[in-house]
């Protein structure tokens, strides 16, 4: 595990001051789907972000100076990026896992919960950020489960107060009106613009920079037909609490009430004119 501090203080005091934590997959991940947290936190005395790259970001897909890298090498750029960004973006702090897709996925892996795990018991985040359970990318959705575990292993009393499931490889715009939890980041489009454009390595190879951007406009301005638009940027989330609180849940079972509710809300307004 390597944890990074921006401003160089001992990393236990670094720890202790998180509010917010956000948990991804990859490197720029974090930065996607849970910049909520970051612009909630960014120079605010006493709210603080957190981010936790669980993968090591091997076998990204590469192109332009980074399209004959290894894949050592290329995880070396990414975990630089990632650390970059937690500078500009004034992190409490940055751990990265470095753990290989297969591991992520592999359910008798229990290192992974143990080190989220750990993380979480320093930090005592109030608000976590992860991936949403309908995300269509394997790897995110394994993390997603890996996080859910993590805080069911806490004691009750050292649970987060939230926990979000966030956009990266599957927008959350399907989710009925009342379902969605809608992050306004309209703030600070020049941070945001920045913290995603320092990831050039997967930059040069797809623009997520403004397909991200692209995505939190769309949803501002499509959320509502009837009524001008609120904010300029927005960020779908998925309350997945519930999923923290009950033990019993099934993850799959929880995730079936809002896809069954989207069914019958597109089947109600096609009979009702139809």
């Amino acid at each position: 595990m390597d944890i990074f501090i921006p401003d160089n203080i001992p990393q236990n005091e670094a720890l202790s001051r998180v509010t917010h934590m956000g948990i991804g997959t990859h490197q720029d991940d974090l930065e996607i789907m849970s910049l909520d947290g970051i612009l909630k936190c960014f120079r605010q005395p006493n709210l603080w972000y957190m981010g936790v790259t669980v993968s090591n970001g091997a076998g990204a897909p590469r192109d332009g100076i980074y399209a004959a890298y290894t894949d050592a090498e290329l995880q070396e750029v990414r975990r630089a990026e990632q650390k970059k960004a937690a500078y500009l973006g004034e992190y409490a702090a940055c751990a990265q896992l470095m753990y290989s897709s297969s591991d992520i996925k592999n359910i008798e892996n229990i290192d992974v919960v143990a080190d989220i795990v750990k993380l979480l018991q320093i930090a005592q985040p109030k608000v976590v950020y992860t991936h949403n359970l309908a995300d269509k990318h394997d790897t995110h959705v394994a993390v997603a489960l890996r996080v859910i575990q993590a805080i069911r292993s806490l004691p009750a009393s050292e649970r987060p107060e939230k926990l979000y499931g966030c956009e990266v490889w599957r927008g959350l715009d399907w989710l009925c009106d009342d379902d969605k939890t809608i992050f306004n980041v309209s703030g600070h489009p020049n941070i945001s613009a920045s913290l995603m454009g320092l990831y050039d390595s997967q930059i040069q190879a797809k623009r997520y920079d403004f397909a991200a951007v692209g995505r939190r406009r769309a949803n501002a301005t499509f959320l509502d037909s009837h009524f001008t638009d609120k904010v300029d940027e927005a960020i779908f989330g998925l309350d997945m609490s519930a999923l923290m609180h009950d033990e019993n849940l099934e993850p799959a079972a929880f995730l079936d009430e809002y896809l069954n509710r989207f069914i019958n809300d597109v089947k109600l307004r096609v009979k009702k004119y139809g």
